[in-house]
C-alpha cells in the first residue's frame, strides 16, 4: 500500500521502520523540533530522525488540520493514513485525505485508558496487563472500531520507559499484521465494547508529586509510571529531588510517620509512606548527577523529611 505515517515520539518509530520495509511510505508526517534540555536547542522528534535514516518525504506542520496541510496529504495520493503516537487530535478532513482511512496504533488494550498517556497511567495505576490496539480513527478520542489488538503483562517494577520499548516492538509487527489484513479483507472492523472505558489524559509535571501518605505500592507505582518522563518529584527542604527508580520493601512503618527516613543502619534510603519502608534506588538534585539512594543518605541530616 501507500502509506502516509504520522507519529512523532520513540514509540512510533519500530512502526515506521517495519512499514518502510513492505509498504511505500510516501510521506512521513512528525511535529516540529521543539526546544529540549537545559539550553532549550531544538531539538528533532525521533520519528523525523527514522525518516532521515530511511530517506523518506518529511512534513513537519505546526498544525495538522489546516487546510495547507490537508492538501500536502491528499497531493501524496496514499492509500492509507497509519498513525502512531502523533501528538495532535486529526480532523474529519485529515482521516478523509486516503481512500482507507486512518489506523492508529495505540498503547492500550482499547476501551481502557483512551488518551495521550496510555502507558503511564496504567503502570500509575498498578495494572500488571496491557496491550497494543489497532483501530480505525473516528471523530472521538481512541473511540474508533477495533482491528486487532495482543495483550502485554507489565513487570513489577517496570518503568514507563521499559514498557514503552517492548510495546513499540510488538507494535510495529501488529500494523503490518492489520494492514495487510485490511488488504485482503480477513480484518473486519467491530464496535469498542461498552464497558470497561477509561481516560489516560496527557501528563504534566505536576501530576509527579509524590504523596507520602499514600501506600507504598502507589507510590512505588508513581515512580515507575512518571519514569521517564515527566519524573516522580519531591520536596526536601524546599528542594526539588527526582526519584527515578524505587524498590518495595516489605517493612511495615511502625511509628515513622509519612515523608521520614527509615532506619539509617540499613543503609540504604528509606522513606515511610503510609503502611510501609520504600527504598529509593535511584535519585536527582535539581542540575546535578543522578546517585544511589545509599549515596544520596550519606549527606542527609537525621530527621529530614520529604515532602
Amino acid at each position: 500500500m501507500r502509506v502516509i505515517f504520522l507519529g512523532t515520539g520513540e514509540f512510533a518509530r519500530p512502526a515506521l521502520s517495519r512499514l518502510a520495509e513492505r509498504h511505500d511510505v510516501v510521506l512521513v508526517v512528525t511535529q516540529p523540533d521543539r526546544p529540549a534540555g537545559r539550553h532549550a536547542e531544538p531539538s528533532a522528534p525521533p520519528v523525523k530522525d527514522e525518516a532521515g535514516s530511511l530517506g523518506l518525504s518529511l512534513f513537519q506542520p505546526e498544525r495538522i488540520n489546516t487546510q495547507e496541510s490537508v492538501s500536502r496529504l491528499r497531493s501524496a495520493k496514499a492509500d492509507i493514513l497509519v498513525v502512531a503516537a502523533y501528538g495532535q487530535l486529526l480532523k474529519p478532513e485529515v482521516l478523509d485525505a486516503a481512500p482507507r482511512g486512518a489506523v492508529n496504533l495505540h498503547a492500550s488494550l482499547l476501551p481502557a485508558y483512551r488518551g495521550a498517556a496510555p502507558i503511564q497511567w496504567a503502570i500509575r495505576r498498578g495494572e500488571s496487563r496491557s496491550g497494543i490496539t489497532t483501530f480505525q480513527l473516528d471523530r472521538g478520542m481512541d473511540t474508533g472500531p477495533l482491528l486487532l489488538r495482543r495483550p502485554l503483562d507489565i513487570g513489577p517494577d517496570e518503568t514507563a520507559g521499559d514498557l514503552e520499548r517492548r510495546m513499540a516492538a510488538l507494535g510495529a509487527d501488529l500494523i503490518l499484521e492489520t494492514l495487510e489484513g485490511l488488504a485482503t479483507g480477513t480484518i473486519a472492523p467491530r464496535p469498542q465494547p461498552e464497558g470497561g472505558a477509561s481516560l489516560a489524559p496527557r501528563l504534566t509535571k505536576d501530576d509527579g508529586r509524590v504523596d507520602w501518605t499514600r501506600t507504598a505500592a502507589e507510590v512505588h507505582n508513581l515512580v515507575r509510571g512518571m519514569s521517564p518522563w515527566p519524573g516522580a518529584w519531591t520536596l526536601l527542604s524546599g528542594e526539588r529531588i527526582k526519584l527515578l527508580r524505587t524498590a518495595r520493601t516489605g517493612v511495615a512503618v511502625g511509628r515513622i510517620e509519612p515523608g521520614l527516613i527509615g532506619p539509617r543502619e540499613a543503609r540504604q534510603l528509606l522513606i515511610a509512606c503510609a503502611d510501609e519502608l520504600l527504598e529509593v534506588v535511584l535519585v536527582q538534585r535539581e542540575g546535578r548527577p543522578r546517585t544511589t539512594g545509599r549515596e544520596f543518605l550519606n549527606g542527609m541530616r537525621p530527621g529530614s523529611r520529604f515532602e
